[in-house]
């Protein structure tokens, strides 16, 4: 049994599209075994570049820019910022505009960042809102696209939730451009600038640190209010290097211009983070699953470093005897706190459902769901993770829930519910 009849659920549907790419670098290196120390693998393909006389590069580059100049923008450019970026490698040599853009070409390769799934959305409100209708509220979602080798990235989308309660999704670019990516070497820090993006759905976030090699996962958007008004959004997400899983975050206040860095602390050596939208007592706050069972409280004076937690939710429902955890930073009501909630029970079904924190501690659990909100349906439980239902975030307006989620890690839906209605549904702890 479940209270999935709290939910509305929208006939929009995001499916993953195999024909949106980005071009990203490529920068093959030797086996371990085979590295002599005497030539990098790529000061030999550069070699080889270099060979090739004239008309040879003109024939190659001629054909390299005919198959991706029909879907991607700024190709010219793209291609001789890759060029600058394994420059290092050639010495003194003078080398010809074409030249600079074949080599360029050489060491970038397109990625269809989301060919195999697009799922596990976050949702924020957006920061512009002119230009649509009289109770109409803009969003921007997040998410979790899988490519080529299993790698995660982030792909942004925008919509409207018209005051009518239906949801419409803007239509995504066929064009994919990747950031103009800024790092200083040795500084965990990188700054992306995607001022080259036309639209917010053209802005794909692959992995760039070493830390997220293998992906970047489930980012959790927050708008953040400072005590002043200021608002900046930040972004938790899992950064998955092939062995280790660790949360890192996101800034920015407009989307164009961003900031990722990974988290410190004790806290921060797990999967799952989802911070809260202002301060509690001073302090910042978070929510994690840092033992992966429970449902952690976290506070700390710097945003970027975390020590100390405290456990506030347990397994206790059939649903969520295997583990618990949040579905994306906390909502404030007047109630106070609601947090969108995943349990893990039998076969590893993931259902969602919610509960309700105290809004001055919120290591105080009011109330909880005895039963799951949404959980897999007989038509919505396959794929390539079967019988999961999964969200990084919701947002409200008034009343009511906006709630996007993934299902069986493979796409996603939107669902809309009362807020009255679930917390009806709750019992009190």
């Amino acid at each position: 049994m479940s209270n999935d009849n709290l939910l509305k659920h929208s006939d929009v549907m995001l499916k993953p599209d195999p024909s949106r790419t980005v071009v990203r670098p490529f920068d093959p290196e030797y086996p371990q075994a085979y590295s002599t120390g005497e030539n990098s693998r790529r000061r030999v393909i550069i070699d080889r570049i270099l060979s090739l006389d004239d008309a040879g590069v003109e024939r190659e580059l001629g054909g390299t820019l005919e198959a991706i100049d029909a879907r991607h923008r700024g190709v010219d450019a793209l291609l001789l910022r890759r060029f600058a970026d394994v420059s290092g490698d050639i010495g003194t040599v003078a080398i010809d505009e074409n030249r600079k853009r074949l080599i360029g070409a050489y060491f970038s390769a397109e990625f269809s960042f989301e060919s195999a799934a697009l799922f596990n959305p976050s949702a924020v409100i957006h920061p512009h809102q002119a230009g649509i209708g009289e109770g109409d509220t803009r969003f921007i979602m997040s998410l979790r696209g899988i490519g080529e080798g299993h790698v995660s990235s982030v792909a942004l989308r925008s919509g409207v939730w018209h005051a009518d309660g239906t949801i419409e999704i803007y239509e995504a670019s066929q064009t994919a451009v990747p950031p103009i990516i800024k790092q200083t070497d040795g500084n965990p820090v990188v700054e992306l600038d995607c001022s080259q993006s036309e639209h917010l759905s053209e802005t794909v976030l692959f992995p760039t640190l070493p830390s997220q090699r293998q992906g970047i996962e489930d980012m959790r958007l927050c708008r953040f209010v400072e005590d002043d008004g200021a608002v900046t959004y930040y972004g938790t997400y899992t950064a998955y290097d092939g062995r280790t899983a660790r949360s890192e975050l996101l800034t920015t206040k407009d989307f164009w211009n961003l900031t990722m860095r990974p988290l410190t602390g004790a806290m921060a050596e797990a999967k799952g983070m989802a911070l809260f939208p202002r301060r509690i007592g001073g302090k910042f706050a978070m929510l994690g699953r840092q033992d992966s069972e429970n449902l952690w409280f976290q506070t700390s004076d710097d945003l970027f470093h975390w020590d100390d937690g405290q456990k506030i939710l347990v397994p206790h429902y059939s649903w969520e005897f295997v583990q618990i955890g949040n579905c994306g930073p906390p909502i404030e009501i007047d109630e106070g706190w609601l947090v969108i909630t995943h349990g893990v029970g039998t076969v590893r079904n993931y259902c969602l459902g919610a509960a309700l924190l105290d809004k001055d501690d919120p290591s105080k659990v009011i109330a909880r769901t005895p039963l799951p909100i949404l959980e897999p349906s007989p038509k919505e439980r396959d794929g390539y993770v079967p019988n999961v239902v999964y969200s990084c975030g919701s947002i409200a307006r008034g009343r009511e829930l906006l709630l996007p989620f993934g299902v069986a890690d493979s796409f996603t839906g939107i669902a809309t519910c009362s807020i009255d209605e679930l917390l009806a549904a709750m019992e009190r702890v």
